[in-house]
């Protein structure tokens, strides 16, 4: 089960997924056209596997990483059955430098050397998870390629095995680590409905469900650009070949607010579009998660973008109807739930096997038909994720972005990053809290106001709504088009809450009518800030004065 096979004469890419006593049945990832009985299978005696070292940084991969950019030279437009090329660049030479010594005796995981594969990125070579032994040999400083053996280790058995720059790993198996760790540091993402009031931690996992038009693919877009991570792995899973485009003609020329340097050299693309294979959109997901494990043992921060995971769910619906499965709730298997599961799980923040420390953030897209969050892959999701940002139509259909509904969504990593946050500033959480009660007391005034209208409340329920529309203008509504607005510092989160959060004590300690408070309290001036203070200058909102 699970073994890679090569189908026919064009060697078109398959994997074992089911044995019974009269046949094997095997999931290809390519276009079966042309296909006769007859034809052979030639078995790899491995499971479908990536191949991990330097070279993966800046490349684009289709499903079952095979690099696009050199298919399109090999193959024109459209890539070939059986077209195959290797995934690392066989011809390119990297600056190696030894870490290990020689004759010392290394457990699995551990740094041998390194390799600068990008002016941000600094590549560790290391011992493939089920290797560990006595180093009776490692190459010296200087330039190799990927094929080259760079060292010999003796295994406990007695056997000599060659070491090279690159590794291969199974994409349905996850890697093994250390120890678990308890997230508590935030995956700062710049968005201040996210970071504030949903925060996600760094080794974490959330969901951003929403229809179509919703802003799902434009969200995950400004989270790879802003967030903190240090790798960016995207999968493009069964969305529109547009989508991934913008993101190849975009990321190049924005610039890493961390290094300066342009934003492709800590990403990585996986595009599984929809007219590429269904199958390989399966596969796509586990070469991701994958790849973003091998960065994670190197003790970096890596941050898993999926768009979107209900295309993959409707790829195992598919396959697993062909497979004339016993079909679940809405045609999805029934295994739905625990696929969805095992994804989710590789996410998390490590000891890895060499005693680094790094994690991997999941955060997936999920589209359900219809704007429908009742459904499976919705519900299912939303069971094994603790950041759940939901995307509200009419929020959207507003042009209010980020559309986050503020009441729909949730974050279970709110009292886990209470204390990062506390240090940072001792009235956040006292702020957080405000604020959300005001968002919920709002909603229930409006609803009184659909059937009554304004003039049944009273004055001080009036400043509730004034409070709520603060709030909302001045700090949850994010514009990607202005330059100081578009990325927001905790500096300037905290900042910018608290400036609002004192004016709304002062507004609702204030016997004067609600018609007189705007020009009291410079309340234009104060939905501006956010477009006027840039993160750098945060500290002007500590300044902020709510009169004249």
């Amino acid at each position: 089960m699970g073994e890679r096979v090569d189908v026919g004469k064009a060697g078109i890419v398959g994997e074992v997924i089911r044995i019974t006593p009269e046949n094997v049945v095997l999931q290809v990832y390519e276009d079966t056209a042309g296909l006769c009985v007859g034809e052979s299978v030639l078995a790899s005696g491995a499971p479908l596997s990536v191949e991990l070292g330097p070279g993966l940084v800046g490349t684009i991969y289709d499903g079952i990483q095979r690099p696009l950019e050199q298919l399109f030279h090999e193959c024109g437009n459209f890539t070939i059955c059986g077209s195959s090329i290797p995934a690392l660049d066989r011809s390119h030479s990297w600056p190696f430098e030894p870490v290990a010594e020689e004759g010392a005796e290394l457990q699995a995981g551990a740094v041998i050397g390194q390799v600068q594969e990008t002016p941000a990125i600094l590549h560790h070579i290391l011992l493939p998870p089920d290797v560990d032994g006595r180093l009776t040999w490692l190459a010296q400083a200087g330039s190799y390629k990927v094929d080259e053996v760079i060292g010999r280790i003796r295994l406990s058995s007695g056997d000599e095995r060659e070491l090279f720059l690159h590794q291969y790993w199974p994409v349905r198996r996850k890697r093994p680590v250390a120890a678990r760790l308890t997230p508590g540091v935030p995956l700062i993402t710049g968005q201040r409905v996210i970071d504030t009031f949903f925060p996600i931690a760094k080794g974490g996992t959330a969901a951003i469900p929403g229809g179509f038009g919703t802003g799902k693919t434009v969200t995950q877009h400004n989270l790879a650009k802003w967030c903190d991570a240090d790798i960016i792995v995207y999968i493009g899973c069964g969305e529109r070949g547009n989508e991934m485009a913008g993101v190849l003609m975009e990321f190049p020329h924005l610039q890493d607010p961390k290094s300066g340097r342009p934003l492709i050299e800590r990403t990585i693309l996986i595009a599984n579009t929809s007219n590429m294979p269904v199958a390989a959109r399966e596969a796509s997901i586990y070469t991701g998660i994958t790849i973003a494990e091998y960065f994670r043992d190197q003790g970096m921060d890596v941050a898993l973008m999926a768009d979107s995971t209900s295309r993959w769910a409707e790829a195992l619906r598919e396959i697993s109807g062909r497979l004339e499965e016993m079909p679940a709730e809405e045609g999805f298997p029934a295994y739905l739930p625990t696929r969805v599961a095992e994804f989710y799980e590789r996410a998390g923040r490590v000891k890895a096997l060499g005693g680094s420390e790094g994690s991997v953030s999941a955060i997936g897209a999920v589209s359900p038909p219809g704007g429908d969050f009742s459904e499976p892959v919705t519900l299912h999701t939303q069971r094994f994720v603790k950041a759940y940002w939901a995307l509200d139509k009419a929020l959207a259909n507003a042009r209010f972005f980020p559309a986050i509904h503020p009441l729909e969504s949730y974050s279970e990593y709110d009292e886990d990053l209470a204390d990062w946050w506390t240090e940072f500033d001792p009235e956040w959480l006292e702020n957080r809290h405000e604020a959300m009660h005001i968002l919920m007391e709002a909603e229930r005034l409006k609803r009184i106001v659909r059937i009554m209208g304004e003039d049944g409340l009273s004055q001080e329920h009036r400043k509730v709504l004034l409070a709520e529309y603060l709030i909302r203008e001045g700090f949850l509504q994010q514009s990607a088009f202005q330059a100081k607005d578009r990325y927001a510092s905790p500096q300037k989160q905290t900042g910018l809450l608290k400036a609002i959060m004192r004016t709304i004590r002062a507004i609702r300690g204030d016997a004067a009518p609600v018609s007189e408070m705007a020009a009291k309290y410079r309340l234009d001036a104060l939905v501006r800030l956010k477009e006027e203070v840039a993160s750098e200058d945060a500290q002007q909102l500590a300044e902020w004065e709510p009169e004249k």
